[in-house]
């Protein structure tokens, strides 16, 4: 599945500095408005200990972690929908993305300018809101005008309607701001773009000091996994241990299909086991004396978790 997160903000909001810390990518991230006009993009592995604890007990030659993509879209400004500030081709890259992550500035930093003069997350995140609003109504009024003229009117995704995770791009130490609606991931922004530098030898020393089990752009993407409703299930064996991602709901055929779209036309059936029965027995021979490793039909939903292998027919 391909999914991508668009990382939108006024400017200097802090979106190409996470951005960086996510994708080591080094994307520009100066102290002006629309540094960043071509939307960079970058694929992060999302973080699970599960696929770590399965290379542990299979010993694969190769791992394979699911994967996000983010994109780094410049800042939007009041006007947007009508042009301002490139708003136009901005906007066109939202409506390419399946969520937004919304980064909003609450730092204080006199070197870097704020494109409103002062620091107010109310009011930013009221900016974006509305000119993704009345991005929509344009469009809508738009598709109202062609009707009768076409046979079927275009295909259209309310970019309000996109799911949104917040984040409150804050100060070293800073709390998130009570303005700042609930669910908001704080991070530091610097500080994160600090850590994603250091060797990895490095970086478990630098939470420790910090008091942190782990980089806060972990649970970024996570959340950002999750917000789509989005579950992983597991392949596993001795060549690859790897983890794939499929909406909540999808059954065993549909599955299997992420795989190869083969598996689906032939699918059979799925063996299946439970992570948490792999993990307590110690070995899928194990799994298999206890009576919990299952055969599955095509009515099977998938379960986040599960480790299955595939049984079809060319």
């Amino acid at each position: 599945m391909a999914l991508n997160i668009g990382i939108v903000g006024l400017p200097n909001a802090g979106k190409s500095t996470i951005f960086n810390a996510l994708t080591a990518a080094n994307v520009p991230a100066e102290n002006f408005p629309f540094c960043t006009i071509d939307p960079s993009t970058g694929v992060v592995p999302v973080p699970d200990p599960r696929l770590e604890k399965l290379c542990e007990i299979y010993k694969p030659k190769k791992k394979t972690p699911t994967t996000v993509e983010f994109v780094d879209i410049a800042g939007l400004v009041k006007g947007a929908h009508q042009g301002e500030g490139l708003g136009n081709k901005f906007l066109s890259h939202i409506r390419e993305v399946d969520a937004i992550l919304h980064v909003v500035r609450c730092f204080q930093d006199p070197n870097v300018a704020h494109v409103s003069g002062k620091i107010d997350p109310k009011e930013d995140i009221e900016i974006i809101n509305t000119e993704l609003a009345l991005a929509d109504l344009e469009t809508e009024s738009k598709r109202e005008a062609k009707k009768g003229k076409t046979p079927k009117p275009p295909d259209f995704q309310r970019l309000a309607d996109k799911p949104t995770l917040f984040v409150a791009n804050v100060g070293e130490g800073q709390a998130v701001p009570e303005a700042m609606p609930p669910g908001t991931i704080p991070l530091c922004g610097k500080l994160e773009a600090e850590l994603a530098q250091l060797p990895e030898a490095e970086k478990g020393e630098f939470l420790k000091e910090l008091g942190l089990k782990e980089p806060g752009l972990n649970r970024l993407i996570r959340v950002g996994y999750h917000l789509l409703n989005l579950i992983t299930f597991f392949t596993a064996g001795p060549k690859e241990c790897r983890a794939w991602t499929i909406t909540r709901g999808t059954r065993a055929p549909q599955a299997a299909g992420k795989i190869h779209s083969d598996f689906e036309r032939g699918f059979i059936r799925a063996e299946v086991m439970a992570y948490d029965d792999l993990v307590a027995a110690g070995s899928e021979a194990a799994v298999k004396a206890s009576g919990k490793y299952r055969s599955e039909g095509k009515d099977y939903i998938v379960k986040d978790g599960d480790i299955m292998l595939f049984r079809f027919n060319v």
